[in-house]
């Protein structure tokens, strides 16, 4: 024989459990082999057939295993007593020195040499093993050492190699290196970031490390090969910063002077390996972007992930001097930087009158498909909020010809400019000064034209107030009539719940209809837009809401308010009662979030509720404001659990003010003055800035007071905003119909869909600047389509039923009458897609989206497409999908789905691959 091999416990148990079921009574195993230091001298083991109690000895002369083989049976009794234990001997002596008494207690009477390829099929559960296993020495070393504490897996009755590789692997790099049964170099970069299993691997020996990475190459690709050599290197953790930077040296704009930089930090690769491993880590970054946008349980760590490579990626471009070669790099942080700068450069520039828009909107383009952009959301948030503002600054400034014309402009227009202005008020969140400079040009540009837009307000403003009544209102909404134009209507079989926001601005209320009408809630309007109404003067608290809530232009406090919110809906006659809650009365006992009084109110379909909520208000008095730069639901106390039980019981709600508000912009001043009332009116002559109002209007200061219309203006100590002025801000108060179903819209009412409601500045760039009145009519043709649809009951109109009759045998009106979308339906090339996509929406929503989009120049967000389909917040991409299969025939893109969120449609296209004249 051969010198002996080592062996281990491992190796006799399985020499034990595969020999055990033949020993017929003998209890001595020799074994051809040489016991590895420290191992376990005693050990037990179980079989299907039986246990036992396994004692080992390394003896190597025959003496020596002679003299075993006595002491055991001296230890152990007789040979009946024997019956649960085993001497096992390792022994270099061969068979023919032992005479036949000792081999006789032998198990097969002979040394039993160690089939090492062998024991490792055993210990998979297979019978033998693939050859090429038995010659490649350092994959039986590696299986044998590395077995897990609970084995390896079973397999079939052969180990085949690239399973016995694909389980080692399991145990070298780990779990994670395996992804979902397989391994491909998503998964292997995901290990180059776990520094244990990266450590391990380094520590293999170099024979099995060369074996995986050989294995794993020629398995995963040239990526895999490059990636390994780091970590045996112990740069593991440098491996995707490397495939980043790797991109300067064999990019588009690769030069041999990158080549030459890069190759001193990684040297020995030739390009074709190094473009497919910089290929593999950006598709392993966008996958991890992906993953941290998502919000899911492993967002926060995949977001830290791609800042750490990134970051790292940062320093060694720096060290190569790589840095500028990297500019149009996608995830690189200074190429985000410089594309954020680019961006600042041109809003300064646009917003100056010495650029042009185009450039700013190439230079958002630009940085929205840097990767890290998607990473960066409140950063983007402002950047946003700042193009936004500039495209608001390119339209011409309007004409305001009276007060009305101001309001309606501001509810449907500058509110939006006011909440976009708050957040580039804030800054850039990073600080990045270049940012900042760019967003305080903008910030100012916006004030100043707010400012021109608030002085002939104000002038209007002095001779509306002198005789604006219930009788002639000027066109205006007043505050004392919301209940009765507004909320009147909305008192069907289930009442309406009123939430007043006390001081709540235009620019707030955008926000939260923005959040409330994504998902749950449908806005709604008497008129074809959103309306507000004007507050009482001054626009404070006691004048405004109990003109609000009692119907009538009355000045007073909570107690006013109560009874003269019952007392108008006592005077409207029938069932109706209403019930008014104020602070003290709408928190619950312990354990109860609101009070059962509340919760009794609301459950009464058919009383009317109101409840006050101070939560803006106080916020603006006691400085919460000053960090904001947006209103959430959930930031309102009880808002939340308002809406949630409006919408249980089937409720519409109204979401309205009292007045509105200015934020403090730290550039304000105290003005000194007599006669001071409130942070925003007083009394006596008016000053720059200032006007006086007189009429029935005015309910306090004796029928006269002085208001500042400069938002810079203020009387008393500095706070995080004020009300009582006469800025649009704080005189326009927001009124938003929030319905739970289109069941409850009243008749003539109109449905407010997102792109309705946002100016058109605001959702894109638009090349060409439109007026409002003509932005609203394109807005509201596309809201058209909603009605139509709308109008239907949901049991009518099921979006995924499937029609049990042909389209053609329904549509019974002339062809000339029929619109765009209704004749694609009932034409035969529709029939015949419609065949190949099972759960096909209803004909009739499909005609109306068609219709729709025409209407609102062939594009519409994907969740207003949703909405006009009766979607609303159900997987819009989903839906716009189905869409695409009934309507792009034979590929052609009919419709297209822009950026995740625009659906897109090509009448020309559209018409010629379903045969129909486009007019």
């Amino acid at each position: 024989m051969s010198a002996p091999p080592e062996v281990d416990r491992r190796m006799l148990e399985a020499l034990v459990e595969h020999w055990l079921p033949e020993a017929n009574g003998r209890r001595l195993l020799l074994v051809h082999g040489r016991y590895a230091d420290g191992g376990d001298r005693e050990f037990g083991i179980r079989t299907k057939e039986c246990r036992c109690r396994v004692h080992v000895a390394d003896r190597h002369s025959l003496l020596g295993v002679l003299e075993a083989w006595q002491d055991h049976q001296r230890e152990h009794g007789s040979e009946t007593d024997t019956a649960d234990t085993l001497l096992v001997v390792t022994t270099g002596v061969e068979d023919h020195q032992f005479g036949w008494d000792l081999l006789a207690y032998a198990v097969q009477r002979r040394v039993l040499s160690v089939d090492r390829a062998q024991i490792i099929a055993q210990r998979f559960g297979a019978r033998d093993v693939d050859p090429r296993i038995r010659r490649e020495h350092w994959l039986v070393d590696a299986l044998l050492d590395a077995e897990p504490v609970e084995g390896w897996p079973r397999t079939g009755s052969v180990l085949t190699r690239d399973r016995a590789i694909h389980a080692l692997i399991g145990v070298r790099l780990g779990r994670a290196a395996l992804g979902e049964d397989a391994v491909d170099i998503g998964t292997l970069l995901d290990f180059s970031l776990d520094v244990a299993g990266t450590t391990r691997f380094a520590a293999l020996p170099a024979a099995e490390r060369d074996g995986l990475t050989d294995w794993l190459t020629h398995t995963v690709g040239d990526a895999a090969g490059l990636l390994l050599r780091l970590a045996a290197e112990g740069r593991a953790a440098d491996a995707m910063p490397l495939g980043i930077v790797g991109t300067a040296a064999v990019g588009e704009n690769a030069s041999p002077a990158a080549a030459l930089a890069f190759g001193g930090l990684l040297g020995g690769v030739r390009p074709e390996q190094l473009g497919a491993f910089t290929e593999a880590v950006e598709g392993a970054l966008e996958r991890w972007v992906s993953e941290a946008e998502s919000g899911g349980r492993n967002s926060a760590g995949a977001r830290e992930k791609v800042l750490a490579v990134t970051r790292r990626a940062e320093e060694l471009a720096a060290t190569a001097g790589l840095t500028a070669e990297l500019a149009g790099n996608r995830f690189l942080p200074s190429a985000f930087t410089t594309r954020l700068h680019d961006l600042a450069t041109a809003l300064t520039a646009a917003v100056a009158g010495t650029g042009e828009l185009t450039a700013v909107e190439d230079a958002l383009g630009a940085l929205r498909v840097h990767h890290l952009a998607r990473l960066a959301g409140e950063r983007m948030r402002a950047v946003d909020m700042a193009v936004r503002l500039a495209r608001w600054l390119a339209h011409p400034a309007p004409e305001l010809t009276s007060v009305a014309d101001a309001i309606r402009r501001y509810s449907t227009e500058w509110a939006w400019a006011d909440r976009a202005s708050t957040t580039v008020w804030a800054g850039d969140p990073a600080g990045d000064p270049v940012l900042g400079r760019a967003y305080h040009t903008v910030f100012r540009a916006v004030r100043k034209r707010r400012a021109a837009f608030d002085e002939t307000f104000a002038a209007h403003l002095v001779t509306w107030t002198r005789y604006a009544s219930v009788d002639d209102t000027g066109g205006c909404l007043l505050i004392e009539r919301v209940l009765d134009e507004v909320v009147v209507p909305l008192a069907g079989e289930k009442a309406p719940v009123i939430v007043v926001l006390d001081g709540m601005s235009g620019a707030v209320a955008a926000g939260l209809a923005e959040q409330l009408t994504e998902r749950t809630w449908f806005e709604a309007s008497p008129k074809a837009h959103r309306i507000a109404a004007v507050s009482a003067l001054p626009s404070v608290t006691r004048a405004s809401r109990p003109s609000l809530l009692t119907g009538t232009l009355t000045a007073g406090d909570q107690t006013v308010e109560k009874d003269g919110f019952a007392a108008f809906w006592k005077r409207r006659g029938g069932h109706r009662s209403g019930l008014l809650f104020h602070k003290a009365d709408i928190a619950g006992d312990a354990g109860h979030r609101l009070s059962d009084q509340l919760l009794e109110a609301l459950s009464d379909e058919s009383g009317v509720v109101a409840v006050v909520l101070n939560t803006i208000d106080a916020a603006l008095d006691h400085g919460s404001e000053g960090d904001r730069t947006g209103w959430r639901p959930g930031d309102i106390t009880y808002l939340p659990e308002l809406l949630d039980a409006a919408r249980n019981y089937g409720r519409p709600v109204v979401l309205v003010s009292d007045h509105g508000h200015v934020l403090d912009r730290a550039d304000s001043t105290k003005t000194p003055v007599d006669d001071v009332e409130s942070a925003r009116w007083r009394v006596g002559e008016p000053g720059k800035g200032e006007i006086a109002l007189s009429g029935p209007r005015v309910l306090l200061g004796g029928g006269t007071v002085v208001v500042p219309w400069q938002e810079g203006i203020r009387y008393t100590s500095r706070k995080a905003g004020y009300h009582g002025g006469a800025a649009l801000a704080e005189l326009a108060v927001p009124v938003l119909v929030l319905l739970p179903s289109l069941d409850v819209l009243p008749s003539g009412w109109e449905l407010l869909p997102t792109e309705r409601v946002a100016p058109t500045w605001w959702q894109r760039h638009v090349e060409e600047p439109i007026s409002s009145e003509a932005q609203q009519a394109r807005a509201g043709q596309a809201a058209s389509a909603a009605r139509r649809v709308g109008k239907q009951r949901p049991d009518e109109l099921s979006l995924f039923a499937v029609d049990g009759q042909d389209v053609r045998d329904t549509v019974g009106s002339p062809a000339e009458q029929l619109s765009l979308g209704e004749r694609i339906v009932a034409g035969e090339v529709y029939a015949g897609q419609r065949a190949f996509v099972p759960k096909a929406p209803d004909r009739k929503v499909v005609a109306a989206v068609v219709d729709a989009l025409v209407e609102a120049g062939n594009r519409l967000p994907l969740n207003t497409v949703a909405e006009l389909a009766g979607r609303k917040g159900r997987g819009p991409t989903i839906f716009a999908t189905i869409l695409q299969r009934l309507l792009n025939v034979d590929g052609y893109p009919v419709l297209s789905v822009e950026g995740g969120q625009w659906l897109t449609l090509d009448v020309d296209t559209l018409c010629l691959q379903f045969g129909l004249d486009r007019d």
